[in-house]
């Protein structure tokens, strides 16, 4: 480069009217060169508000409304067919163990009873006879009156006369048995909660006709769809209370789950076992049953926080030492207007950006406006 003085030198070598137009620009030129440049402006830095992260643990509560049933239900029915003369009981009666609660037209069984019980006497008679006649025949074998033979055909007619005997003796006892089927009683104490039968009807072997709720437990039945089943925690304790009245609780846990699906509505029957339920909580009450999810550790921070990058939640987070931001994905659990529960991305003593994040860009510094705990 040219000194200051060379430069000047040279002007003035030019001719005359060329050095008035050139002298005046140099001059312009040496003074904007012995002026000092101008500093870079400061980098921005933008104030915003913070809130710094606590986890906690934080567990949904999950209600499904159902019934009260009986944890065991007799499914009452008569062993043999026949037409029903009697039903002595109705829905919500109690009944005792061994109370007959139907009955069925016995003639038949009676008149089959009354032929066992004459081929009964008719057995003993002959056994009886036989028996005579062997007692006899082993005497008389005995001071060799009689011979062998003798002696062996009345052993033998002996025997057939008792296993006939027998025979007789246990048709007798399934006449009696037929009889006592006619009957329909209770085997335990309950309430009944359902017939299926009228007095006069012919009912068939096996058909329901009474069904009493036993009174040795209480079952919470719901209607449970397969995802909440799958979010269950392994062993939960649900609490039921009374639709009508909430004050009415007990607490129970699952006893059964059904194996399939209603068809129509997809969902899994669930009984729960109560423990000690109360008096006022009766056979087909309405309840309300609620289950307390697995609880997992989240950092709840307010909404605004919220924000995308590369089109994943993020938040801004702070740099203590530097007081730089940068941008972090976390992954959300749940959310409400006003918070966001986040599972995944912070840890406890973030610094989290919750106001003035519009025009924030990685690296840029912040002044802190007031934290937040």
């Amino acid at each position: 480069m040219w000194s200051e003085t060379s430069l000047c030198n040279r002007i003035w070598l030019l001719p005359g009217a060329l050095r008035l137009i050139v002298a005046p620009l140099t001059t312009t030129v040496l003074l904007c060169a012995c002026q000092p440049q101008a500093e870079a402006p400061a980098p921005e830095i933008r104030p915003v508000r913070t809130v710094t992260v606590a986890k906690h643990a934080i567990g949904e509560t999950v209600t499904y409304t159902g019934r009260i049933e009986a944890e065991n239900e007799a499914r009452l029915s008569f062993r043999i067919s026949g037409r029903m003369i009697e039903r002595s009981v109705n829905v919500g009666d109690r009944v005792t163990a061994g109370q007959m609660l139907a009955k069925l037209e016995p003639q038949d069984e009676l008149n089959a009873l009354r032929a066992a019980e004459a081929s009964l006497a008719g057995a003993r008679a002959q056994f009886a006879e036989a028996k005579s006649n062997f007692e006899r025949q082993q005497t008389l074998l005995a001071r060799d009156v009689a011979s062998r033979a003798q002696f062996e055909r009345a052993e033998q007619t002996m025997e057939t006369a008792r296993a006939q005997l027998n025979t007789a003796e246990v048709q007798v006892k399934l006449a009696n048995d037929r009889v006592g089927d006619t009957e329909l009683k209770a085997d335990a104490p309950g309430i009944v909660t359902a017939t299926d039968a009228e007095g006069g009807e012919v009912v068939q072997a096996g058909q329901l006709i009474i069904r009493v709720a036993r009174q040795d437990g209480r079952d919470a039945v719901f209607d449970v769809p397969a995802q909440l089943l799958r979010s269950a925690p392994s062993d939960p304790v649900i609490t039921v209370s009374l639709t009508d009245d909430a004050t009415v609780t007990a607490t129970g846990r699952v006893r059964e789950v059904s194996p399939q699906a209603d068809p129509v509505t997809r969902t899994f029957k669930v009984k729960v076992g109560l423990t000690d339920p109360p008096a006022a909580m009766r056979l087909g009450s309405t309840v309300a049953g609620r289950m307390q999810l697995d609880t997992e550790p989240v950092a709840e921070v307010p909404a605004s926080a919220l924000t995308k990058s590369d089109r994943q939640p993020a938040v801004w987070i702070v740099d203590s030492n530097t007081l730089t931001v940068s941008l972090r994905n976390v992954n959300i659990a749940r959310h409400n207007p006003a918070t966001v529960a986040i599972s995944e991305g912070l840890d406890a003593g973030d610094i989290v950006v919750t106001a003035g994040t519009q025009a924030l860009h990685p690296g840029q510094k912040v002044r802190l406006l007031g934290l937040q705990r």
